[in-house]
């Protein structure tokens, strides 16, 4: 393990936690599309982490796996003017709940402070260490 491991490491979280806020945005910038290229409403997405091992090196810190949808059920509005309005006269909304947003955005925002001050912390040890070769 080297000295810089743990640098690694934190840079990776900080990646990690970008990914994570970028979803989230998108997710609220999202939240009232009712017509997607795909067809039908926006699906509310998700950002999936995994650790990221190398065997001749160890722990490299954590990757975005994958940006998955979310599979809840969508919000279904009676709008019978909406130009999206099914035979019945309800517009499918986006699975995006704001709340649950807002929640998830404070927690990558934690996430980030977090490994921003393990990398302040790691910066500061080694330049102790150089101090004392003085």
């Amino acid at each position: 393990m080297s000295i810089f491991s743990g640098m690694r490491i934190s840079a990776s979280g900080l990646s990690a936690e970008r990914m994570r806020m970028d979803t989230i945005s998108a997710n609220v910038a999202n939240v009232k599309t009712t017509r997607t290229e795909n067809g039908g409403a926006y699906r509310r997405k998700i950002a999936v982490f995994q650790e990221n091992f190398d065997e001749k090196l160890g722990m490299l810190g954590v990757k975005t796996a994958s940006i998955k949808e979310d599979k809840s059920p969508l919000r279904r509005l009676y709008e019978p003017n909406h130009p999206d309005a099914d035979a019945q006269g309800y517009v499918e909304y986006p699975n995006v709940d704001m709340l649950i947003e807002q929640a998830d955005l404070i927690a990558a925002v934690r996430g980030y402070e977090s490994n921003v001050d393990t990398l302040n912390a790691q910066k500061n040890m080694i330049s102790k260490a150089l101090e004392i070769g003085r």
